[in-house]
């Protein structure tokens, strides 16, 4: 028995409820199981159980044994002063407040249906890609849809609290934000680490100062990576040094090692200086790039903003001073753009429009995730094999949430799937 699962077994109230009674032979009717608290505190909230003649409304405490209340020092913690109940699987000693009240006790051992410990044991023990691997495909749809809505809400507020952390640094500077966010996701996975480092070496302020003026953002960026020095022969890679170390002298400013940029193994198309001819251009389209994402009404205006093909130069060229193959545009692809979209502009939408009380941006940012097409992964492809419903990035990013956070840690107990699996049936 753990902690987790009699929670469980009491919110859902999977016990014989018949001829309770306290550890003090009081005659005892649970009224409401109360509301589960995930948080500090006592277990569930608002509960109503009937002992005796009387109704008690109040707060709820569940423990393995009854000396556990000691052993948690609850005796003393003025938040657990309105518990009408404790609810153990052993009743092994008396509970007293600070008061010298006893507090109402009921055992649940022997209550409880064999099945619920079968079964919870089963997916605790499973060896499989997901615990409830041999059981998901019969669980009822809606049950699973729950579990996507829950997920994907879920996902928004953890990545919203990554957000926060970042606006808090930026001391609440929205376009500081979500520079910093896109300059993180811009490098993918292989240049992640080298792209955030670049926009942690140029503060935003330079970027604000300069984003009228191509030519210096060029300059600031490409010297900053490392990539511009003497030794460089076109004309255009001259000029931008030229106006590098006048703007580095000018700020102060030190370059990263060229060495950090990964090249090998890589399309051309997505060399660190084309995607960081890309990101500029970003910021040359939309020099009010955050006041754009709020106002743009459908997803395809908020793609367009996005559609970005790099200076000129980067038609014929991969790197400075060495000539491509063949001449062609580079404009960000539409898989990268939904990767950007997905992973940045709508979490900030999102937590923008929270932060803010405006229900509408939420709801903008989740009816942008909904006409996405769904992430093709690892894990999506399992998902799809399990017969989960997965048409768009709302899916996928709510299956993610759900593999990583609660099947790869055998979470069954707060996962919807999970505790229809745990219910018992009427046959059990």
């Amino acid at each position: 028995m753990n902690e987790d699962l009699l929670q469980y077994i009491w919110n859902f109230q999977l016990f014989n409820p018949l001829e309770l009674e306290t550890t003090e032979n009081e005659k005892m009717q649970v009224v409401r199981a109360g509301a589960q608290n995930f948080h500090s505190g006592p277990d569930f909230f608002n509960g109503q159980v009937r002992i005796g003649e009387t109704l008690w409304v109040g707060n709820i405490e569940i423990h393995i044994k009854s000396s556990d209340w000691k052993k948690h020092n609850h005796q003393n913690d003025i938040a657990y002063s309105k518990i009408i109940l404790h609810v153990v699987w052993e009743d092994d000693e008396p509970v007293f407040q600070e008061n010298g009240e006893r507090v109402a006790t009921i055992e649940l051992n022997g209550r409880v249906k064999k099945s619920v410990f079968d079964k919870f044991n089963q997916l605790q023990n499973a060896k499989t890609w997901i615990p409830c691997e041999s059981e998901i495909k019969n669980v009822d749809e809606f049950v699973k849809i729950q579990a996507i809505e829950r997920k994907l809400i879920e996902r928004l507020e953890s990545k919203s609290n990554r957000i926060n952390q970042i606006l808090q640094l930026r001391k609440n500077d929205w376009e500081a934000t979500l520079y910093q966010l896109l300059a993180k996701y811009f490098g993918f996975k292989v240049n992640a680490v080298p792209f955030e480092l670049l926009a942690n070496t140029i503060d935003f302020n330079l970027v604000r100062k300069h984003r009228t003026n191509e030519h210096q953002l060029f300059a600031l960026f490409f010297g900053q990576a490392g990539f511009l020095h003497s030794g460089l022969k076109g004309s255009f890679p001259i000029e931008l040094f030229k106006e590098y170390s006048f703007l580095a002298n000018k700020y102060q400013l030190q370059a990263l090692d060229s060495s950090i940029w990964k090249f090998m193994r890589m399309r051309p198309l997505n060399f660190p200086t084309i995607r960081i001819a890309q990101f500029i251009g970003l910021f040359v389209k939309s020099p009010n790039l955050f006041q754009a994402i709020l106002e743009a009404e459908e997803l395809i205006d908020l793609q367009k903003l996005f559609k970005i093909e790099p200076h000129g130069y980067f038609d014929s060229h991969y790197r400075f001073d060495v000539p491509a193959s063949k001449k062609q545009k580079k404009p960000i692809g539409n898989a990268s753009i939904d990767i950007l979209l997905i992973n940045v502009i709508i979490p900030i939408l999102f937590n923008y429009g929270k932060q803010t009380d405006n229900e509408k941006l939420q709801s903008r940012a989740i009816a942008f995730l909904q006409a996405i097409k769904a992430e093709k992964n690892s894990i999506t492809k399992k998902w799809q094999e399990l017969e989960m419903p997965l048409t768009s990035a709302y899916d996928s990013q709510a299956l993610i949430q759900l593999k990583n956070e609660d099947c790869s840690n055998k979470k069954c107990l707060t996962c919807a799937i999970g505790m229809a699996i745990l219910k018992p049936k009427n046959n059990d």
